[in-house]
């Protein structure tokens, strides 16, 4: 989950991988450093964000160094923890994301072999295994020393007086941007689109030996060519616009990643990708995998899907898949993953394919290795998305969701077309939540100064409610939880009280009434109570201490809607309680670590 850069070429490489490092801190930002080799190796590193070790930096000459933003696995942030890593030499220097599971073993082997290792994090190791392993070739010592290794790495080394980076990966993200008569490594696009658009994707087991002049690849001993591409995003896209927050900018793009997504999805005839078996009949069922935000969006799938084209979807954490999930080769299965870099989603797609299971990826980045792997990708064409707090890309999964589920939909036509209309009218829907903003954030400031909050939902809306807490608990520190409508009832009753408010998803469909029946039983119970639901509901708004409404539309597209409000709500909760809204503590926004 750490963020990792590299740079050769002819510019100061200090300046080079500080602006890399602070475009890469989305991916961890509890300390940070850099290597830069000029007659020996200059590391400086510290517990700060980029800015500050940027500001507090004399300058260094060399014009080749790697650098890192982290997030924590083995070991608290501090200056001996933070990145790069040495040997005891100090001419070899690390930089590495990912998870060594032998590294306690190794540490002793090489303590015992005479070698001094100064902190606590699993990436020493390497530094220490390469200067063993040197005997004039620093390729063959790299490649030596990951042979040792078991666990999840990209990694890019330094050596004082060699005039190259070597870089390799196994699990986790590393792309090598071509300049011309220089080269970056990085561990995500946005880093690098300030310098270059052509990219190589490295693959797991892939060596590379990068240098001013060229790159070189082997992966199992063999050279290998890796297809170069081109990025489309543009570097506006990665910057704040004006906004205050990238979390605010992001909410307010999401009318045009609609735009955006539904355009490429309509302009094809063909549906997105195929739902139907062999024999042109439809699965037995259908299997989504996801995380985090993403779970959430395949739980609203699970409904859309259900509810239009009749079969029977199962939607489960990944990360539990893969220790107890069982998979039959006739399944076909939809993994949803913003990043497509996610550790946890990955393994469950490995494991699908060698189960002989047809999978279809949903991810916002091409060229990523769900892309690669998968047989065949849904991208939902958001941008880049530099908060931490997903918000666009989650609205960009469910249109693909929906538009996924439309050609199969078996409704009759009239309604159909009532539902494709709906759709399109997305984008204009979603700006009227925006321009509600003010509304929303002056209950937000009222909302803020509550320590606990539960949202409820049900139907197509319980999904909605889980992501409307995470989102309040990931910028706002507020424990907040989200719990289907008639669960309620089954324990969290007893935290029920004045100072524990309910946000309450009502929509207009078959939920309507029961939901109304929970909320007049969270009012017996002296909590106050926000209702989210659409305008001209006036006898439920009657019930509520708090009322934010959103236009009147489609029950099946109200997770749109509700979903933005509540992105909102929570973003204006953070802001009144002063929390860094685009980089909460603790997370990062790639989880490439299990």
């Amino acid at each position: 989950m750490c963020g990792i850069v590299g740079y050769i070429g002819a510019r100061k490489a200090q300046s080079v991988l500080l602006d890399c490092l602070g475009k890469l801190e989305y991916r961890g930002y509890d300390s940070c450093g850099i290597a830069v080799l000029n007659d020996g190796i200059e590391v400086r590193k510290d517990a700060v964000r980029v800015k500050a070790l940027a500001k507090a930096l004399a300058p260094l000459n060399g014009t080749t160094g790697i650098g890192h933003t982290r997030w924590a696995t083995h070991g608290e942030p501090s200056k001996v923890n933070a990145h790069p890593q040495c040997d005891c030499t100090g001419r070899i220097a690390v930089v590495h994301n990912g998870v060594i599971n032998n590294f306690q073993k190794l540490r002793e082997q090489l303590a015992e072999e005479g070698h001094t290792l100064a902190s606590q994090t699993d990436t020493e190791v390497i530094p220490h295994l390469i200067e063993k392993y040197y005997d004039g070739d620093f390729v063959k010592a790299v490649e030596r020393a990951l042979k040792d290794i078991e666990g999840s790495y990209t990694m890019i080394a330094l050596m004082a007086g060699e005039s190259r980076l070597v870089a390799a990966r196994k699990d986790s993200p590393l792309i090598i941007g071509i300049g011309d008569r220089e080269n970056f490594l990085a561990s995500d696009v946005p880093a690098l689109l300030d310098y270059t658009s052509r990219v190589i994707y490295l693959e797991d087991g892939d060596i590379a030996v990068v240098n001013a002049g060229g790159v070189r690849v082997k992966n199992n001993g063999s050279p290998i060519v890796r297809e170069e591409h081109k990025i489309l995003w543009s570097v506006e896209d990665a910057q704040k616009g004006g906004y205050e927050h990238f979390m605010l900018k992001e909410i307010h793009e999401q009318p045009r990643v609609i735009r955006d997504t539904l355009a490429e999805y309509i302009a094809s005839a063909e549906p997105i990708a195929d739902l139907t078996a062999a024999g042109g009949t439809g699965p037995e069922d259908l299997l989504i995998l996801a995380c985090g935000t993403s779970y959430h969006a395949g739980l609203v799938g699970k409904y859309i899907i259900e509810g239009l084209v009749k079969i029977p979807v199962r939607c489960e954490m990944a990360d539990e898949f893969n220790y107890a999930g069982q998979v039959s080769a006739r399944n076909k299965a939809l993994v949803i993953t913003q990043s497509g870099e996610t550790t946890d989603a990955l393994k469950a797609v490995k494991k699908l394919k060698e189960a002989g299971c047809e999978v279809i990826a949903i991810t916002n980045v091409v060229g990523s290795t769900a892309s690669r792997l998968a047989d065949r990708t849904i991208y939902t064409r958001a941008g880049p998305e530099i908060s931490v707090a997903a918000t666009k890309t989650f609205l960009g999964q469910l249109i693909a969701l929906y538009w996924l589920a439309l050609p199969y939909a078996r409704v009759d036509i009239r309604r159909l077309d009532e539902l494709v209309r709906e759709l399109r009218q997305l984008p204009v829907k979603v700006q009227q939540v925006l321009d509600n903003e003010a509304a929303i954030a002056d209950i937000a400031r009222q909302m803020a100064g509550y320590e606990n909050i539960f949202f409820i939902g049900k139907g197509i809306n319980y999904p909605v409610a889980l992501e409307g807490a995470l989102k309040l608990k990931e910028i706002s520190y507020i424990h907040a939880e989200g719990y289907a409508a008639g669960e309620l009832k089954h324990g969290p009753f007893a935290l029920l009280g004045s100072r524990t408010p309910v946000v309450a998803v009502v929509a207009q469909d078959n939920t309507c009434e029961p939901v109304i029946t929970s909320i007049k039983e969270i009012k017996a119970r002296r909590s106050p109570v926000l209702v989210l639901m659409s305008e001209g509901d006036d006898d439920t708004a009657e019930l509520a201490d708090f009322v934010i409404t959103v236009p009147q539309i489609d029950p099946l597209f109200s997770p749109v809607v509700n979903s933005v409000a509540l992105q909102l709500l929570a973003y204006y909760v953070a802001k009144q309680r002063d929390c860094p809204i685009d980089f909460p503590r603790n997370l990062a926004k790639s989880v490439t670590v299990e």
